[in-house]
């Protein structure tokens, strides 16, 4: 099927505005060793700043998702990237560890409302049959801004400190002069803008069943997700003792193998359908486990750490596709976030959680990553069998 250039830019353009967003974001999850030295405090302690990002974002996406729903998903994604390029940036200058969490969870409340926004506007301007694709695509920004995160770290972090690290989430908010001059409105938006619409609360009222299996669906995802990332980096260079060179070329292959897992599965996703798309990444998951978890030299490593994320970023890269299909399409640039986000909040307590239990079992970070991530692959593999199929749906009839 043939795409126009406009379409080949939006995606591209919320690629990069979920990339940049990630990249800002995971930032944070390599310095809180250096931070928490600086502070006088504890890696739990100021592992408490990723929990309330994370604690934040469903606000955010309630926000700019409703933003997005009345005026359009173009301003809003732009005004999203430039205020959370300017909340990391600020969080250099932290005086001390409270108003570094403070800005972390405004940053939250920035970061919130872009994955809702970028989504809707890309799954409604391109063809139906290449949503797996690219939904597989935007997904693998996240990873993609994880590896750049990980070049940031093992290239820079020896010159220009943790500060340093923080100022360069500056650099997103040049995408949106690419935004403004190349990416139009969401055709579907311009379409239905003048009709009337049910409100937020009545449409999740007449969808309440719907949204409480898709936050509890995203729950387990979002503890999938960062329960195999946020503390990586610190099981690496606490655990393992690495230099960052080394955590770097094993970060590496971690975001190669998410990328790879995110393009592969969204892609076949089209072919089996979503849900035995998700079923099978989550469950490839189980036997990596031990390769990635309790192995101790860096290939073995750096091989676990390739074939998990192929397997939570194969499951994730189905998601935006997935819920966007199943969402109402009067409230689109909402549900999709607010009920991803919400998910986010509950398993916000990862950081913290994994953190006490690694101190709890004599620096274990192995064990406690392990734990969280068979139950929530398990968990996920389980759920996605009570969800809705609407594969290659018209946008207009979902969930209708």
């Amino acid at each position: 099927m043939t795409w126009t250039a406009q379409q080949k830019q939006t995606v591209l353009a919320c690629y990069l505005g979920w990339t940049l967003d990630a990249f800002d974001f995971f930032l944070m999850v390599f310095i809180l060793k250096d931070i928490a030295k600086d502070f006088g405090t504890d890696i739990e302690a100021v592992s408490w700043a990723t929990m309330l990002t994370l604690a934040a974002r469903p606000l955010g996406a309630l926000i700019f998702g409703r933003l997005a729903d009345r005026y359009g998903r173009k301003p809003v994604l732009m005004a999203n990237i430039v205020l959370y390029s300017v909340l990391g940036f600020v969080s250099a200058f932290s005086p001390n560890l409270m108003v570094l969490l403070m800005l972390r969870t405004l940053f939250g409340v920035a970061m919130g409302g872009e994955w809702g926004v970028g989504s809707s506007l890309t799954m409604e301007s391109i063809p139906p049959k290449s949503r797996g694709l690219v939904s597989g695509l935007l997904q693998a920004g996240y990873p993609s801004g994880y590896l750049l995160a990980t070049l940031a770290f093992g290239q820079l972090f020896t010159h220009i400190g943790w500060r340093g690290m923080f100022m360069l989430s500056l650099l997103p908010a040049l995408l949106t002069i690419y935004i403004r001059l190349n990416v139009p409105e969401s055709p579907t938006w311009e379409a239905e803008k003048e009709k009337a619409k049910p409100g937020l609360l009545a449409t999740f009222q007449s969808q309440w069943r719907l949204s409480v299996y898709a936050i509890v669906l995203m729950m387990c995802f979002n503890f999938f997700a960062h329960g195999t990332q946020d503390m990586y980096p610190t099981f690496l260079r606490v655990q393992h003792k690495f230099d960052p060179h080394t955590v770097q070329a094993i970060g590496l292959w971690l975001n190669i193998g998410a990328i790879a897992g995110g393009l592969t599965v969204g892609w076949l996703s089209e072919r089996i359908g979503r849900r035995n798309a998700i079923s099978l990444s989550a469950l490839f998951a189980l036997p990596i486990i031990p390769l990635w978890a309790f192995s101790h030299t860096p290939l073995q490593l750096a091989a676990g750490a390739f074939f998990m994320q192929v397997a939570v970023q194969g499951a994730w890269g189905v998601i935006p596709a997935y819920l966007n299909e199943i969402s109402p399409s009067a409230v689109r640039a909402t549900f999709p976030g607010l009920v991803y986000q919400l998910g986010n909040l509950l398993a916000s307590i990862n950081s913290p959680m994994q953190a006490h239990m690694s101190k709890t079992n004599g620096g274990n970070y192995g064990l406690s990553m392990a734990i969280v991530a068979g139950t929530v692959a398990i968990a996920i593999a389980i759920l996605i069998r009570f969800g809705r199929e609407r594969r290659g749906e018209a946008m207009h009839e979902s969930a209708s």
